[in-house]
């Protein structure tokens, strides 16, 4: 395998190596031992200053999109309605997600190179569709769009909507997300983004009205929510927990908040408009023309006009940078630099920045 010495890979991204060195402890029994269960509680207790909550955080086994479906899983059922605020592929996709459960799902598009903000019509289809729950993407990583969570906060309140759900897999660490102050029911998050940890944990805020919905449900199945929500208490999970998945999130975690969440925050905010400015004075086009939607976490520009995906990314690698290609209608057309966690370094970007420069644009 390659390893490439600029790595800007909108996730998974470098893992830095004290996170490493945690998985290189040979833990005990997640099952038997009682320090696993304090250590547990412990690691919450950092994602709950990262999503700004006080709720219950989950934190499972698997990838971030784990989380994702064990949310819509264990709240709703088939004929509930689903009202799926996108700008992206993510927000359509998960969508989709919950039309395969058997929900009758409205999906309002935006723009894939601007915000899901156009409020009035989201107000409209609240109104009239009275939905059981919204969904949104707080970062679209394949475009790199921040999209804005405070009104769809507003709206749940407002019409009384039941759940308000927020894929912040991209965005938690590296901006803030504030779920209790948005009323976000159910707020996702995975430990490879910003957290820059192994793709091995899923995490999600669970507000109690989530909890009330899950437990009227009823969903069994790996991915249930409902098991965990005494299970560090009781001393019991539904499965196995992976102690040393445990460990590297909470170590990632750590290193933010050490660090300061307010200082890192600015950090990925300084680092994402340094990148917009120098690509923008090279040449390149930035797929998200408003820089207020702009991502903090990741950017998107187009392919450089007469290159095709492969040979441009073949350039860029042979010079020893990775960066990430596009999804679904945006393959092909941008590609992505993820200034994220470990990669939002300024040295870092500094060589990427070079690189580009250098390759035919």
């Amino acid at each position: 395998m390659k390893i490439y010495p600029v790595p800007m890979v909108p996730g998974p991204t470098s893992v830095p190596e004290r996170v490493l060195r945690a998985a290189m402890i040979n833990y005990g029994s997640a099952d038997l031992e009682p320090e696993f269960f304090t250590h547990y509680l412990a690691t919450e207790k950092k994602l709950q200053q990262l999503l700004g909550t006080q709720n219950r955080v989950v934190v499972q086994t698997g990838e971030g999109m784990l989380a994702l479906w064990s949310a819509l899983k264990s709240t709703l059922q088939p004929g509930d309605k689903v009202l799926a605020v996108s700008s992206g592929i993510f927000g359509t996709g998960i969508g989709e997600m919950a039309k395969s459960i058997g929900c009758e799902v409205r999906t309002i598009k935006h723009d894939y190179n601007g915000a899901a903000n156009n409020f009035e019509e989201i107000e409209r289809q609240v109104q009239e569709f009275r939905p059981k729950m919204i969904t949104a993407v707080h970062c679209e990583t394949p475009s790199g769009v921040m999209n804005p969570l405070q009104e769809l906060g507003e709206l749940k309140q407002k019409y009384n909507v039941p759940l308000l759900y927020v894929d912040a897999v991209a965005s938690v660490g590296g901006e803030y997300v504030e779920v209790d102050k948005h009323h976000i029911d159910l707020c996702l998050g995975g430990s490879q983004k910003v957290l820059s940890a192994p793709a091995n944990s899923a995490f999600l805020s669970v507000s109690e009205q989530a909890w009330n919905v899950a437990e009227k449900i009823g969903y069994v199945g790996y991915d249930a929510l409902l098991p965990f929500r005494e299970a560090p208490e009781k001393r019991y999970f539904p499965y196995s927990p992976s102690w040393v998945n445990l460990e590297q999130l909470s170590e990632a975690a750590s290193i933010i908040l050490e660090d300061g969440l307010d200082d890192t925050i600015r950090r990925h905010r300084y680092n994402a408009a340094k990148v917009l400015s120098n690509m923008k004075a090279m040449g390149y086009r930035p797929f998200v023309e408003e820089s207020e939607f702009a991502a903090s976490t990741v950017s998107a520009f187009y392919i450089p006009e007469g290159m095709e995906w492969d040979s441009f990314d073949k350039s860029l690698r042979q010079k020893g940078l990775a960066v990430g290609g596009s999804y679904g209608e945006l393959a092909g057309k941008i590609f992505r630099l993820g200034h994220m966690g470990s990669q939002s370094d300024t040295t870092l970007i500094d060589q990427a920045l070079e690189i580009l420069q250098q390759v035919p644009h």
